[in-house]
Parts: structure tokens; C-alpha cells; sequence
């Protein structure tokens, strides 16, 4: 990964703020299933998606972050938080986009839409932001962006290594009570960590990708990931959990006070 100086990054991302229109996506729905209201439950004393949302408006790449959302409590909640904020804003979003079963991609491509038309611009690029990525910098949204316009790629997402003991060839299936390997084309052949490759998992809370590319949905590598898709690396690997359930949020706050991030 190369290393850049928050000098030479800040000035990299002014010079591309004057060439390229760059929109950040905030989806926040309200009926969350495993932890009910989970997008606004309490994380260290603020809402889930206070953090994100921080974040974001802090990054010296957008234009404008939006938060997207079909709830009004969740709306008013993101409103109070980013109301001061020029490039704030809120996208209600219709109940059909906003379903268990609603794909994210639509929810993003119906807020390109809807704020292309009122702002009368076209954005050159998207960038998607979880709110249930509580732990993520405002440097690491510059980092990822910076990297996705130098290297020209089709998308840049946040990924995090995973433990070795978590390898795909330690991974096993069970058909008709018989173990199987999972990936058999990657037999487990070693038994020690430092004889595997590094591998490395979607962390979940960035993905920027250009602007054709989420339109068209030319996702051809999988979930916001374009052909040609970059990584950049959340250090360290805790930083990259990722809210699911009641349990996450006892972990995050232990991380994020470990880490100093929450006070």
C-alpha cells in the first residue's frame, strides 16, 4: 500500500475537487432486522450513524453526503448531526426502495438521480459509506478515493486481512454427514498460518466506484466491486467490524475506546 502524507493528500484531493464532482451515499433504513432501529441505536452515547456520517462530513473529497432513508425519525436524527454542514443532505426515499428484500444499488442510483437533477450536475464518482462501519476515518474515505482517481480503476473498496485461522483451506462443508472441502480446488495441504497467503474481506464501509459504472451496474466482481477493483486496507483489521447484531456493538465500543477513537 503506498503511504501518503495528509500534507501531500489534502492537496491532492483539493486539485481533484476542482476537476470531478464526488458524491457520498449514507443508506440508512429503518427496518433493520437482527438489531431492531439498529441504524439509530446508541454506540458510546450517539446514534449508530453518527459515526459514518462524521466521518464522511469530514472528508475533504465530497461535494455532497447524502443519507438516505425512508424513516423520518432517522432523518430527523441525521439532520441535527449534519444540518450545519454545507454539503449535507437529506434524500427521503421511497417505501418500495426501502424493503428486506431492496438491493443497495437502486437506493444509491435513485439518489445520483434525484440529486443530479435538483443540483443540475453530473457526478463523475459515487462513493458508498455503511453506517454499520462505526470505526471509520475521515482519512481512510480521502485514502480510498484519492487511490480510486490516481489508479483509474472501476472501484476502490475498504478490505481488512483476516486471521489465518480463518483461511479458506481450513474451511470445510458437510454434505450427507461426510466433511468436505469447501473450496476443493484448495486442499488443505498445510498446517501451519505462516505457510498461507494473506487474504483479505470486504470491510463493508467504503466502496467508491465511478459514476457509469453504479448507473450501469457493471458490478462484475461482486458486491460495488467494478472489473478492475483495488483495495485499501483498514489497519488495524478491528477497525473494520461491521454492526450485525447486539454483540457488535459491545465489541465496537471496547475497540473504539481501546483505539481512542471514542472518548
Amino acid at each position: 500500500m503506498i503511504y501518503i502524507s495528509k500534507k501531500v493528500l489534502e492537496i491532492k484531493l483539493l486539485i481533484m475537487n476542482k476537476k470531478y464532482k464526488i458524491l457520498g451515499v449514507i443508506p440508512v433504513r429503518g427496518g433493520s432486522k437482527g438489531v431492531p432501529r439498529k441504524n439509530i441505536k446508541l454506540l458510546n452515547g450517539k446514534p449508530l450513524l453518527y459515526y459514518m456520517l462524521t466521518s464522511a462530513l469530514k472528508s475533504k473529497t465530497f461535494d455532497y453526503v447524502a443519507v438516505s432513508s425512508e424513516d423520518d425519525e432517522i432523518l430527523d436524527i441525521a439532520g441535527r448531526y449534519g444540518k450545519k454542514n454545507k454539503k449535507f443532505i437529506l434524500i427521503k426515499r421511497p417505501k418500495n426502495l426501502a424493503l428486506d428484500s431492496t438491493p443497495t444499488l437502486p437506493v444509491i442510483q435513485h439518489a445520483v438521480v434525484q440529486l443530479e437533477k435538483e443540483k443540475k450536475i453530473k457526478f463523475d464518482y459515487i462513493v458508498l459509506l455503511h453506517a454499520v462501519s462505526p470505526l471509520t476515518y475521515a482519512d481512510d474515505i480521502d485514502k480510498v478515493v484519492e487511490k480510486l482517481i490516481r489508479t483509474k480503476a472501476d472501484s476502490v473498496v475498504s478490505v481488512y486481512e483476516v486471521p489465518g485461522g480463518y483461511h479458506p483451506v481450513k474451511m470445510k462443508k458437510i454434505v450427507k454427514d461426510r466433511l468436505y472441502q469447501y473450496v476443493p480446488s484448495m486442499p488443505e495441504k498445510s498446517f501451519r498460518r505462516q505457510d498461507f497467503d494473506s487474504i483479505y474481506k470486504r470491510a463493508g464501509g467504503i466502496y467508491a466506484v465511478k459514476r457509469d459504472v453504479v448507473m450501469k451496474n457493471l458490478f462484475s466482481l461482486g458486491f460495488f466491486c467494478g472489473k478492475v477493483t483495488r483495495p485499501y486496507i483498514i489497519t488495524p483489521p478491528e477497525r473494520a467490524i461491521d454492526i450485525d447484531d447486539e454483540v457488535d456493538f459491545f465489541v465496537a465500543e471496547k475497540i473504539g475506546k481501546k483505539l481512542r477513537i471514542f472518548k
